[in-house]
């Protein structure tokens, strides 16, 4: 049975990384063929031979059903996929104002102007999908906050919808999928007409997220600013938002980030609290104990107070893989048999991916079900086994390594101290600060909340001071999925028993994953990638030893911008734990929103800036001006500044500082890339007077801002004459870059125009061979799934 599993759900981690959804006819004719080997077998079976034949009969058997569960899995998947994919926002709705009606799903997350929330329309529009992820923000030019909204809660909104968009970079997050997954087909916001026509719950599950609502707002209530709330009202509801980003850094670096996230050792310790305290009980009570085995009363109490608990914290994923067990776990002790921890933990996969096929594309999935089974490898059937802390220690020891080769490929990163950190936190989490945290949602003790929120205050001075401490925190770029698949074959053999040939080699190949080293330019070679950032722009250039960032995105909001959200997880990915140099062209938001998180996050060298944008004041590192007729040299790559002039009269009196964006040629033998930043048509001439068409021509241009049509100038596109151009615009930007104008003037003049809303993060390649010429692609190219743009 749990081989048979494994094939189902090879099947759906498969289909989940096509980048279309196969014809559903073409899914029956393997099913029936497989179907029809196994009556085939079945009808010879009285004409095979015994010993050898009937072996190989066996086996032959086994492989074809190993196959039809693979199929199965794989049609589940896309049967799934293509039901979900159909509810869909119709074109023309998308970008118009509808007027809709129907219920706040879920719990609502406050925004810093606002609130994000769950909607499911009453169907009076056609063509607008099921379930919708509404924002709702205060009116500009006030301060006064959007109404409170309540789960359950009927509406009448005025919206304005889209369908699913993020943004596509190497190593980026695939919001997308993250909407896929949830059923959110379509986003949006409130523009007006608000009117709440229902203010009663509307189902059991709004009554549940009403009670998880309730829990915010007490612990809010009580603890106000206190700067762990966060985490104890996480380990209650499952609700995260309210960790600030510099506590989840914390959580990264010393890996104690699963203790946060309520998971299968929360969801146990309540089922065992509850089920051993009913057991004290009911041991006492004779007549309960004739009418009823104590068994048979923990493991119903323990069923009730897991799913309590589960339903309180939302039912992620980690959630539904350990309610299952718990489930699966409690019916054996009613019924007085025993279950194989391991086909405990194949029934919770399975269940886990009938429900939903998607649950694979998250990390908690693998982690999840990945420590499980390594404490069930490491616990089961050893004649060896030790107890009390030493037993503990070999746990947590074997957990982190099982770990390792998903923790690199997931997050490229790994914390070395994992295994300290955890020896104190567990404890504390699992029998102080989480039973506190329960005891307070359930009875109006405020102290409680007070005592919890100290003991996390204790634990926090521990696993802060290990984050602190560089050596700690691993770091390098993804590996390829072969090797990661192979270092994930080598933990297992690694937890093997002492004595078992082949350990050693299998460390051999966890060191390998964690020596791989990025791939990167040769000597005379550079790659510029033109990252996805919205309406905005970031450019990543890379030589073979150096990095150099131009321009940093903009800002998403009081505490996001593209510098955090875009553009470190794209360095990390790659290896690049240092800047050479940053250039911000100049002034505007768009440009130097994410400079800030990357000043604070990385060591930068040198900094340049045509504008007043002062941070370099605050840091270590050089900074100046970028003027015309700057140039180095980076390993056989050219690099120069073409605008704007010290002295620049033609710039007098502008009402604006676009036209004096820095421009930056970079160079080699194969190519010339050109970045124009916001450079309008003024500054365009100006450069062309001061250097003429030569030095201008460009085998690949950035357009110059985003591709308006202040700027792209014919007589800018006749010097430049590229083979592509590529435009960072914002996905449904409200300036409609890059103009249809401008697009068609490049495309005249011989260009590929390249954009990143649809075609995420735009890569060249400009290699050290004169004569291999420049190459383009881009992420959404690179790495299609079949629900990118759907």
């Amino acid at each position: 049975m749990r081989a048979l599993v494994l094939c189902f759900a090879a099947g759906v981690v498969l289909l989940q990384g096509r980048e279309s959804l196969p014809d559903a006819a073409m899914l029956g004719l393997p099913g029936a063929g497989l179907a029809l080997v196994l009556l085939l077998f079945r009808a010879r079976r009285e004409h095979v031979a015994a010993g050898r034949a009937s072996a190989m009969r066996r086996l032959a058997r086994g492989l074809a059903l190993a196959g039809l569960a693979f199929i199965l899995g794989f049609g589940w998947a896309a049967l799934r996929a293509d039901w979900r994919l159909a509810d869909e926002l119709r074109g023309e709705l998308e970008g118009v104002d509808i007027g809709l009606t129907g219920f706040v799903a879920g719990l609502p997350q406050p925004l810093d102007e606002g609130v994000r929330f769950h909607f499911e329309p009453d169907g009076e529009v056609e063509g607008v999908p099921g379930k919708l992820l509404l924002s709702w923000y205060r009116a500009r030019g006030t301060t006064q906050a959007p109404p409170v909204v309540k789960p359950g809660e009927r509406w009448r909104f005025t919206v304005r919808l889209k369908r699913p968009h993020g943004f596509h970079n190497p190593g980026g997050f695939d919001y997308e999928a993250w909407l896929l997954e949830r059923g959110l087909r379509a986003t949006g916001y409130v523009r007006g007409g608000a009117q709440r026509l229902d203010a009663d719950a509307a189902g059991p599950m709004d009554v549940v997220h009403r009670l998880r609502d309730a829990v915010r707002e007490r612990f809010a209530a009580v603890l106000g600013d206190a700067p762990y709330a966060g985490i104890l009202v996480a380990l209650v509801i499952g609700e995260q938002r309210g960790i600030p980003p510099g506590q989840w850094e914390v959580f990264r670096r010393t890996g104690v980030a699963h203790l946060v996230a309520i998971s299968g050792m929360h969801i146990t310790l309540a089922a065992a609290i509850a089920g051993g305290s009913l057991g004290w009980i009911w041991r006492r009570i004779p007549g309960l104990v004739l009418r009823c085995p104590v068994r048979r009363a923990q493991a119903l109490a323990a069923v009730l107070a897991g799913t309590g608990y589960a339903l309180l914290a939302g039912l992620g994923i980690p959630v539904q893989r350990a309610l299952i067990m718990l489930f699966v776990v409690a019916v054996a002790l009613y019924r007085g048999r025993f279950i194989l921890p391991s086909r405990v933990l194949a029934l919770a996969l399975l269940a886990v991916l009938v429900l939903d096929p998607w649950a694979c594309l998250s990390a908690g999935f693998w982690l999840s079900f990945g420590a499980v089974a390594a404490i069930g490898f490491m616990l089961g059937g050893r004649r060896d086994a030790v107890g009390g802390w030493r037993a503990a220690l070999r746990v947590q020891l074997g957990i982190s390594l099982a770990l390792l080769p998903l923790l690199v490929m997931l997050f490229q990163s790994l914390p070395l101290l994992s295994p300290l950190a955890n020896a104190v936190a567990i404890p504390l989490v699992n029998f102080i600060i989480t039973p506190f945290a329960l005891l307070a949602a359930l009875l109006p003790l405020d102290f409680l909340l007070q005592w919890g929120h100290q003991a996390t205050a204790l634990m926090m001075v521990f696993v802060e001071w290990l984050a602190a401490f560089e050596p700690g925190y691993w770091r390098q770029p993804a590996p390829p999925m072969w090797l990661g698949t192979l270092a994930m074959a080598a933990a297992a053999g690694a937890l093997l028993p002492r004595g078992t040939p082949g350990r050693m080699a299998a460390l051999v190949a966890l060191a390998g994953l964690l020596a791989w080293p990025a791939p990167r330019p040769g000597a005379g070679a550079f790659v510029a990638r033109v990252l996805d950032v919205g309406q905005g722009l970031a450019v990543h250039v890379q030589t073979e030893k150096h990095e150099l960032m131009f321009d940093t995105g903009p800002p998403y909001g009081a505490h996001a911008d593209a510098g955090a959200r875009v553009v470190l997880p794209y360095l990390q990915a790659l290896g690049v734990v240092r800047l050479d140099g940053v250039v911000l062209s100049h002034d505007d938001s768009d440009h130097v929103g994410g400079a800030g998180s990357i000043a604070a996050a990385m060591e930068v060298d040198r900094w340049w800036s045509s504008g007043k944008w002062a941070l370099a004041a605050h840091t270590a590192a050089a900074a100046g001006p970028c003027l015309a007729g700057q140039r180095w040299r980076w390993d056989g790559v050219d690099f120069e500044f073409l605008h704007p002039a010290a002295e620049a009269p033609e710039l007098a009196g502008k009402r604006h500082d676009n036209d004096r964006s820095c421009v930056l040629r970079v160079a080699n033998a194969a190519g010339t890339l050109l970045l124009l930043g916001d450079v309008e048509t003024t500054g365009e001439e100006a450069m062309l007077l001061r250097h003429g068409g030569e030095k201008l021509a460009a085998d690949v241009v950035v357009s110059a801002h985003h591709g308006s049509r202040s700027s792209s100038s014919p007589a800018l596109v006749d010097a430049t004459l590229p083979q592509a151009v590529i435009h960072a615009v914002g996905h449904r930007n409200p300036f409609g870059h890059p103009h249809p104008e401008v697009w068609a003037r490049w495309a005249g003049a011989g260009a590929r125009n390249w954009r990143t809303d649809s075609q995420g993060a735009v890569e060249a390649w400009f290699p050290a061979d004169a004569d291999a010429g420049v190459s383009l692609t881009a992420q959404r190219l690179r790495a299609p799934r079949y629900w990118h743009g759907r």
